[in-house]
Formats: C-alpha cells, sequence, structure tokens
C-alpha cells in the first residue's frame, strides 16, 4: 500500500511538472486566489488589492474566488486538493497549521505537509467597538463592568473558533474576566449584532467595523496591539488600556498547494515582495486598515509561518473553542 501511494504521488508530481514544463513560461492563464472569508471583509479587502496589482506585473489576471465556511476550512481544503501547478493558491491567517485541525473534524488537511507557503502579504490591528449606549468609554471601564456582572457581558465573532473569537478569548483572558461568546456566520452579521445592540462588543478587522462606527451605530474603544496603531492614532492600545503583554493581529498570507514548483513559488514570493513594497499598494492597504508586511523569501516566510501556527494553536487550546466546533 506504501508503495502504491509513493508512485501515485510521483506519478502527479511528474505530471504537474511536464504540464508546467509544457506550458511555458508561468504564468499563462490566470490565477485563482481562493479567500475562505465572505467579500467585505480584513481578508477580502487585502487579497483584491494586492491581486489586482499582483496580476499587472505577472501580466495574467488573478481572480478572487470568496469560498467562505466551516472556519475558512471549505477553502483551505479546496487549494490542498488542487493541483501544484500555481493557478490555484490561498489567503489565509497562521490557523492554517494547527488550529484548524483542532476545531474542524472537516479539516482533513495538515498545515506544513499539505501547503506550500509562499509569502506574507499583510496583517492588521483588530479595533474592539461596543454598542452605542454602552454605558463604558474605555476599556478599564469595561473591564470594571465585566467583573460587576461575570459571565453577562457578550461579544460577538464570525464564528467559533475563528480570529475574532480568539481575540475576544485571548482580551478576556489577559483581562481576567468572564464574557459571553455570541458566534455568528459571518462578520457582517456578527458586527450588525452590535449596531443593532444585541450584543455588547465586538473584536472585529477594521474593513468590518469602520463603516458601522462612521454611521454612528456602533463606538471604538481601543485596537487590540500592544501600543497605538499609526493607522489609528486616536484609540488607546492594550498596555495604555491596562493590559500589559497582550498584542492580537491577524496576518494575511498567501499559500499553494503541496510540491507547489520552486519555479513557481520563487516568483510569486519575489512579485508578492515588489508588490507590497509599492506605494500605491501600501496606501490602498493602510486606507483600508491594513499594513504591508511582506517577507522577502518563501524560506523566510516558512519559517515565521510554522512559529506563528504554533502560537494561534495555543491560543485555540486556551480559549475553550476546541471541541464546540466539532
Amino acid at each position: 500500500m506504501k508503495l502504491k501511494t509513493a508512485f501515485a504521488a510521483a506519478m502527479t508530481a511528474l505530471a504537474c511538472a511536464s504540464a508546467f514544463a509544457q506550458g511555458g513560461a508561468y504564468p499563462n492563464r490566470p490565477i485563482t486566489l481562493i479567500v475562505g472569508f465572505p467579500p467585505g471583509g480584513g481578508a477580502d479587502s487585502v487579497a483584491r488589492i494586492v491581486s489586482e496589482k499582483l496580476g499587472r506585473v505577472l501580466n495574467q489576471s488573478v481572480i478572487v474566488d470568496n469560498r467562505a465556511g466551516a472556519g475558512t476550512t471549505i477553502a483551505s481544503d479546496l487549494v490542498a486538493r488542487a493541483q501544484p501547478d500555481g493557478y490555484t493558491l490561498l489567503l489565509a491567517t497562521p490557523s492554517l497549521y494547527g488550529s484548524d485541525q483542532l476545531l474542524y473534524k472537516s479539516a482533513r488537511y495538515d498545515g506544513e505537509k499539505s501547503f506550500t507557503p509562499v509569502a506574507r502579504w499583510a496583517y492588521s490591528p483588530m479595533l474592539l467597538a461596543v454598542k452605542k449606549d454602552f454605558p463604558e468609554n474605555s476599556v478599564q471601564g469595561l473591564i470594571a463592568q465585566a467583573r460587576k456582572n461575570p459571565g453577562k457581558l457578550s461579544y460577538s465573532s464570525s464564528g467559533t473558533g475563528v480570529v475574532t473569537h480568539l481575540a475576544g478569548a485571548s482580551f478576556a483572558q489577559a483581562a481576567g474576566i468572564d464574557m459571553l461568546h455570541v458566534p455568528f456566520k459571518g462578520g457582517a452579521p456578527s458586527i450588525q449584532a452590535v449596531g443593532a445592540g444585541d450584543v455588547d462588543m465586538t473584536f472585529g478587522t477594521p474593513p468590518s467595523v469602520l463603516p458601522i462606527a462612521q454611521g454612528g451605530k456602533l463606538r471604538l474603544l481601543a485596537v487590540t496591539t500592544t501600543e497605538r496603531s499609526p493607522l489609528f492614532p486616536d484609540l488607546p492600545g492594550m498596555k495604555e488600556s491596562g493590559i500589559n503583554d497582550f498584542n492580537f493581529t491577524i496576518a494575511y498570507s498567501l499559500y499553494g498547494p503541496a510540491k507547489l514548483p520552486a519555479e513557481v513559488v520563487q516568483k510569486l514570493a519575489e512579485v508578492s515582495f515588489q508588490v507590497l513594497r509599492d506605494p500605491e499598494v501600501k496606501a490602498k492597504l493602510e486606507k483600508q486598515g491594513n499594513i504591508a508586511w511582506p517577507t522577502k523569501t518563501a524560506d523566510e516566510f516558512r519559517t515565521w509561518a510554522v512559529t506563528e501556527g504554533k502560537k494561534y494553536k495555543v491560543i485555540t487550546e486556551r480559549s475553550g473553542a476546541v471541541g464546540a466546533t466539532n
């Protein structure tokens, strides 16, 4: 059986290499970028801004395909099973390396074995937002309320185990408080629930939260980074808010299926680095609340992805989410 499996794998790799060689210089047809989040959120904004410029540099279209659901595992599984030819790629967070397998039985892939790390693209601080009539105007006040009413203050997320849940759970642990987690099927309904006053707060990505905040339906209290973010200088960071050693950001990175040809990986890594240093791209990302954070090489990114994935795994284990989704 092992011999048959090894032979099949070798034949697949050989077929992909042959097809790649016959097809000429990469890329010679459109590339599909799978995103495991719905349109309008942080991942989607990064995907569309970077892929538009990436396509121009590569002289091929890069088509963003949103495949939300099951905590991004639907999208990840799709790419894990795709042909390793460089035409099906994935934009993902570090949860790919460990957290997904803890949370979802449907996650049949292995982060390190099923994917080829290519490049880190950008990161974003998250925003702590409360309903407009929330009685407190500071994080310190929010914590005091939570301590008076353990388990009563609620925070929404776009699903159990996803990054918006992990941010809230990590915040509660760091602050030493107990809050009620209210999961929704997606970022939009999660934030709308706070805007409607049905949930007390949320920890959201800037592209998701800012439009609702600007419309006056919720208020921003802080960023989830240790210090103030240059993107939101008027909002206090966590250290200033009385929570030391708390820093939660969400990073978006590019992956391909396992056994992606080395020449494809190198080209995508080099072009990603070039694109993310472009002033126009950086400005567009910052306007949406994201900061360009390119890696120079795929090897550099691989080391970072594995290390960061282990951190996410620990956060997930501590969040209480394990077992809630299976």
